[in-house]
């Protein structure tokens, strides 16, 4: 990182301002904060997107070019920031029901079964997979 006054490569750093690291150019002494240091928010988006889609920390690592511990950081720090939007469970009052069953050998014989429930609220659905099973008559 340069000087933004004279381009040079020797500073210290020189405290925090508001949440910021401020450095000191040791040639110069002018005073100088970064905007940014670190990845930009847009691969950071892209890292998520991809863990989200199904992609491994490794991966992402592959692709991206970033630390796969960068990778896990971003996922728990989103992870964290979800925790305060969520909604305390409650009563459902909407529940949509499919069947689900398994097949052995050919599509005619039906030996397990499972009820997937899905419930509506306003703002969201809530999920979850009753399995049962069903003996071969």
């Amino acid at each position: 990182m340069k000087c933004p006054k004279c381009d040079s490569l020797s500073y210290v750093k020189d405290g925090i301002v508001k949440g910021k690291q401020r450095f000191l150019c040791k040639q110069c002494k002018y005073r100088y904060t970064v905007k940014q240091i670190g990845k930009p928010d847009s691969i950071k988006r892209l890292a998520i997107e991809m863990y989200l889609e199904g992609l491994g920390f490794r991966s992402i690592e592959r692709v991206l070019g970033v630390s796969n511990v960068s990778v896990l950081n971003w996922v728990k720090a989103l992870g964290s920031k979800i925790e305060e939007y969520r909604k305390p469970e409650g009563d459902i009052d909407i529940i949509e029901m499919d069947e689900l069953h398994t097949y052995v050998q050919s599509k005619k014989t039906i030996v397990g079964s499972g009820l997937l429930l899905i419930g509506l609220d306003e703002n969201s659905s809530i999920s979850c997979l009753v399995q049962g099973e069903q003996k071969q008559v």
